[in-house]
C-alpha cells in the first residue's frame, strides 16, 4: 500500500498539472470506486462537473482535491490506486475505473484491486469531516512530536503498532515505521511506555527524516501498481536497511537481518542492533 512519501508524491503532481483546471465531465467506468457516494454514479458525476479544482492537499494516506464551491474530491489510493494526468486520446488503462475530463487532459483513477476509492466531502476544503479523527502526519506544520511522545509513553502496546495507529501519527506504513525502528535501535514489540522520552522523540525524527528521504527520491516502489501521475515509479527501496532484506546483513553490525510475521504482514529488524524485549 502506498505510504506517505508515495502519496505526497501524487499530491505534488495533481498541484503542478489539475490545479485550476475546471472539470468538463466525469465519466464512472465502474460503481466500486465511488461507492461511498450514496446518491450512486451517475449523481457523483453530475455533482462535481463543472466544478474548478482549486487546489491538493493531503493527511497521512488521504488526498483531496478541494473545489471553488467548498466541497472537496477525496481519494484513498488503497491498495493499488493510481491517479494519472493523460492527454485525451492516450490509451486507456487496463484498470481505469473514472475519468474526469479537463479540456485537452484527463485525471485518471485507475485501480486495479478496487480498495481505493473516490468521494466528495460536503463542505471538506479545508479538511474533510472524514478523516477529521486522523492525526497529523510527521510532514504537517501541525506533527507535535512532543505530544505524539507523550501519548506514546502512555501506552502499553508495542511501539510499532503504536506507529501504525493513524489515530496517533498518520502516514507512517509498515516499510517505514521498520526502517525508523531500525534507525532509532528499537525493538517494534518494545511497549510505548518501556520508551524514554528522549528515546521516542529521536524515533519521530527517525520518521521525519526517512520519509524526506523517500520523498526526495520519488517513493518506495517494488512493483508497476505505485507510480506517480506521470507514470512514473520512486526508488527509495533501494535504500532501504531494514524492511525487505531477510537474511541481508545488518549495514551497522552485519548481523543477518530477520524477518516475522506482523499483523498479516511482516517485520524486518537486526536482531543485534534492535534488542527483543523480554519474553519475545
Amino acid at each position: 500500500m502506498p505510504e506517505l512519501p508515495e502519496v505526497e508524491v501524487v499530491r505534488a503532481g495533481l498541484e503542478r498539472h489539475v490545479v485550476g483546471r475546471r472539470i468538463a465531465a466525469v465519466e464512472v467506468l465502474h460503481p466500486r470506486p465511488v461507492r461511498a457516494h450514496v446518491a450512486g454514479a451517475a449523481a457523483f458525476a453530475a455533482d462535481l462537473t463543472g466544478r474548478v479544482l482549486v487546489g491538493a492537499r493531503r493527511r497521512g494516506k488521504y488526498l483531496w482535491l478541494p473545489l471553488d464551491n467548498g466541497d472537496a474530491l477525496m481519494a484513498h489510493l488503497g491498495m493499488s490506486g493510481q491517479m494519472l494526468v493523460q492527454p485525451v486520446g492516450q490509451v486507456d488503462e487496463r484498470h481505469l475505473r473514472v475519468r474526469f475530463g479537463l479540456g485537452d487532459d484527463e485525471l485518471r483513477f485507475v485501480d486495479q484491486r478496487m480498495f481505493g476509492g473516490l468521494s466528495l466531502s460536503s463542505g471538506g476544503a479545508e479538511l474533510p469531516s472524514e478523516i477529521v479523527h486522523i492525526a497529523p502526519d510527521p510532514m504537517e506544520a501541525a506533527f507535535d512530536p512532543h505530544a505524539v511522545a507523550a501519548r506514546i509513553r502512555r501506552s502499553a502496546s508495542g511501539i510499532k503498532r503504536l506507529l501504525l495507529t493513524q489515530t496517533v501519527v498518520s502516514g507512517v506504513g509498515n516499510i517505514y515505521a521498520d526502517e525508523s525502528l531500525w534507525r532509532a535501535g528499537v525493538h517494534g514489540e518494545r511497549a510505548g511506555r518501556q520508551l524514554s522520552r528522549t528515546t521516542v522523540l529521536g524515533l519521530l525524527g527517525h520518521v521525519q527524516d526517512v520519509m524526506a528521504e523517500a520523498l526526495a527520491q520519488g517513493g518506495t516502489s517494488f512493483d508497476a501498481l505505485y507510480v506517480n501521475v506521470n507514470g512514473q515509479s520512486g526508488y527509495f527501496d533501494r535504500s532501504l536497511s531494514a524492511y525487505g532484506q531477510e537474511d541481508r546483513p545488518c549495514s551497522r553490525c552485519g548481523t543477518p537481518i530477520r524477518r516475522v510475521a506482523f499483523m498479516n504482514r511482516s517485520s524486518y529488524f537486526c536482531p543485534t542492533c534492535q534488542k527483543a524485549p523480554r519474553g519475545r
